[in-house]
């Protein structure tokens, strides 16, 4: 059966203990090379596409290890860039995928990022996944659980609109919550389902 949006929320808060300044420290990098790489002249934009989705790894790499209270490193950030062709396609099939929805409608693009949203995580635990399995491993583990993650995101909307009045200052605490949020919700997801080999894409874990 799985787990409450609120009791993950509180799980992830539990997991945080000890480790926000830690948790804190690691989006503010993250945030940082992000901007700055979009703020380059003229190629700012499209050289982001290229590391976008190794960071987007790294940084769900480093809050699954918060969530499962393992070793967690600000350098685990980094390591998308170990698995960089593969990773590289999945997040460019992924925009490629969600703009083709966005197309149609908003709200066929809503529901195409949501079932793609569980993609970094799967790619954090196996670097041998390819890009397409990771994307069709995700929209798997999301039918059924789309209407869950998608008020799972709303409980953010109002921390959000907070955060804002802090001049963007609360986002990086809000940062981790989120992501460590999710990080439950993958692995409650994940248990609440047929063993990873029996998933299209998936392995053992």
């Amino acid at each position: 059966m799985a787990t409450e949006n609120l009791v993950l929320m509180r799980n992830a808060r539990e997991s945080l203990k000890g480790k926000w300044a830690l948790a804190v420290g690691t989006c503010l990098v993250y945030c940082l090379i992000l901007c700055a790489a979009g703020a380059i002249p003229f190629i700012g934009g499209i050289g982001s596409l290229f590391i976008a989705g190794q960071f987007a790894v790294g940084l769900a790499t480093f809050t699954l290890a918060i969530s499962r209270n393992h070793e967690a490193r600000l350098e685990q950030i980094f390591v998308g860039f170990n698995n960089y062709a593969n990773i590289l396609g999945a997040y460019l099939l992924m925009v490629l995928y969600i703009i083709l929805w966005l197309l149609l409608l908003i709200v066929p693009g809503i529901i195409a990022a949501i079932s793609y949203s569980m993609t970094f995580y799967i790619l954090a635990e196996d670097n041998t996944i390819g890009a397409q399995a990771a994307l069709d491993k995700s929209k798997k583990m999301m039918d059924g659980y789309k209407w869950k993650y998608f008020c799972l995101c709303l409980r953010f909307l109002g921390w959000a609109l907070l955060c804002i009045l802090t001049l963007g200052i609360g986002f990086l605490w809000l940062m981790p919550y989120i992501y460590v949020s999710v990080a439950k919700f993958y692995d409650d997801v994940k248990a609440n389902q047929a063993p990873a080999e029996n998933i299209p894409g998936g392995v053992t874990a």
